[in-house]
């Protein structure tokens, strides 16, 4: 269980302490935009390559343990959370984002009327989901990382905007809302269905009923009601 504190700690450590602080302006500073991209995007698969290795280990060995049961029902809401999620990260991932390097000019629209940082926010859906319905030693601590990085980086990132990019920043906060649908209420943007329901989404909707189809074989538990499993 050492190492998967362990890889956990280095993980959050790589994206909170560095990624998106003043760390990263004079690692950036030092050796530039595009050579320190790279870099941290390296290092970062090799965390969470690290992680993974770490989280098998630990959900075989002695000790981990069940820490708490919420119950089938709870897990019977995998498919309506995770369809959440997966609506938010695909389209995300999809499209520019103002908020992410080297595209200042993306413009805001789709999902990003939605919430600025959907990717961040679908990972937020996926792991909390995860981390009540597991349960055990090995699973909370490798879901609770990824939910304190995403809650915590939708913060990182809008501090690195309004540090580096002040004008930029105004824009961005005009038109839209770290919390998903609080720009919308407000006022300052507005939900259009035309382009959030675009090829993105068909994308989104493809890779998770994959995802559901071949989560046991991938996982070896059944994300549908009551363990059902397709034919």
């Amino acid at each position: 269980m050492s190492g998967l504190i362990a890889a956990a700690c280095l993980f959050l450590g790589i994206h909170l302490l560095v990624s998106g602080t003043r760390l990263r302006d004079v690692l950036t500073g030092a050796i530039g935009e595009k050579a320190y991209l790279p870099l941290f995007a390296l290092s970062s698969l090799g965390a969470v390559i690290w992680l993974c290795i770490a989280y098998n280990q630990a959900a075989a060995g002695p000790d981990n343990r069940l820490l708490f049961d919420a119950g089938q029902a709870v897990r019977n809401l995998a498919i309506p959370l995770l369809g959440l999620a997966f609506a938010l990260v695909v389209p995300g991932i999809l499209m520019g984002n103002p908020t992410s390097a080297g595209q200042d000019k993306a413009a805001v629209y789709g999902v990003l009327r939605i919430t600025r940082h959907p990717f961040l926010w679908g990972v937020t859906l996926w792991s909390a989901f995860h981390l009540i319905a597991a349960g055990t030693l090995a699973a909370t601590i490798l879901f609770a990382t990824f939910f304190l990085l995403a809650v915590l980086g939708t913060h990182a990132i809008d501090g690195k905007v309004r540090r580096k990019r002040p004008q930029a920043w105004q824009k961005i906060a005009a038109q839209t809302s770290n919390l998903p649908f609080a720009a919308i209420a407000a006022g300052r943007n507005r939900f259009v269905a035309g382009e959030y329901f675009d090829w993105r989404f068909s994308v989104a909707v493809l890779l998770f009923a994959g995802l559901l189809y071949f989560h046991n074989d991938l996982f070896s538990i059944s994300p549908f009601p009551n363990g059902w499993l397709p034919s």
